[in-house]
């Protein structure tokens, strides 16, 4: 599973976690998942425990809980929704300030990210597809198939319309620096408040441990389960050709991914709870957006689609 000591450069694998133009050293297999890649993912695990030396306050749990639905709002809006699917049209200034905000959620750049989501609604539960339950098991589907070599690399042919703005570029190369700069923004207004405002009882290392690790933590593994859970734990209302299902429970964890039957039913829109009992947060915070002309021309499912490949009439 891991990749092969021979020839093994440090300075390479330091060198590509944070430019990732920055070639790895071949490797025969591409499930081999190298240890450049797991040891970051690992860490940030680990750091989680700090929470123990740290403390809390309730400042830091709130940065937590903003900075998950900020980063997962930027995930599943705009990473997936809109780059993903152009589910809806926004402003270049608009795209590249959630494409920044998604990439602080530390899952890659977007153009890497709309990559392979494509590229899973191509071959959807086939062999082809990098993170399917059926095809590979539920650990690798995941969470251990972006740790692959073989699924580090931005497939270009797939987001030709994405790569035209070198700002995305930018962001996907060194996707890393965004992360950075909101560990460290977290961190200064920790000690600032600690010096400046003692009452509230927080720190710099309350604010990066709460607001940084744990919800970035968090928000990995609740995105993780759209691959994982949504295509083995729920209810089918669609005749899809994959395991897609709906979870409400998952649904609710990811403001709205969690109708994934309905999304493969029609990938293209904006709202992927069909029904006005299938609470979609996402969809909600898209409307305040149009409202605010940020965003516009968000795509609906037609009702004779949503209609249509029932699997049973009352579902």
């Amino acid at each position: 599973m891991f990749g092969k000591s021979s020839g093994f450069n440090p300075l390479q694998l330091v060198k590509a976690w944070f430019d990732t133009d920055a070639s790895l050293s071949p490797e025969s297999d591409p499930r081999s998942i190298d240890l450049g890649r797991i040891v970051p993912f690992i860490a940030i695990h680990l750091t989680c425990l700090l929470v123990f030396w740290v403390g809390t306050s309730p400042i830091a749990l709130l940065t937590a809980l903003g900075l998950y639905v900020l980063r997962m709002f930027a995930i599943t809006g705009f990473y997936h929704r809109y780059f993903s699917h152009r589910a809806f049209q926004t402003s270049r200034i608009a795209q590249f300030i959630f494409a920044a905000l998604g990439a602080m959620a530390v899952q890659r750049g977007p153009l890497w990210w709309a990559a392979h989501h494509r590229h899973h609604h191509a071959h959807s539960d086939q062999p082809q597809d990098a993170h399917s339950p059926r095809q590979h098991g539920f650990w690798w589907s995941h969470m251990g198939w972006f740790l692959a070599r073989g699924n580090y690399r931005t497939e270009s042919k797939r987001i030709r319309d994405l790569e035209q703005f070198p700002e995305l570029r930018w962001l996907d190369r060194f996707d890393i620096a965004m992360p950075v700069l909101l560990a460290v923004g977290l961190f200064a207004v920790g000690v600032a408040l600690q010096h400046d405002a003692p009452h509230l009882h927080t720190s710099g290392g309350q604010l990066l441990i709460w607001g940084f690790f744990v919800s970035t933590v968090v928000c990995y593994h609740a995105t993780y389960t759209i691959n994982s859970l949504s295509h083995v734990i729920g209810r089918r209302r669609y005749r899809t050709p994959d395991d897609s299902r709906n979870n409400i429970w998952l649904a609710l964890l990811t403001l709205g991914e969690g109708w994934h039957n309905n999304h493969h039913h029609y990938p293209k829109s904006a709202r992927q709870g069909f029904y006005w009992w299938e609470i979609d947060v996402t969809f909600y915070l898209l409307r305040v957006l149009a409202w605010l002309g940020v965003i516009w021309d968000l795509q609906l499912v037609p009702a004779t689609v949503r209609d249509s490949r029932r699997l049973n009439a009352g579902s």
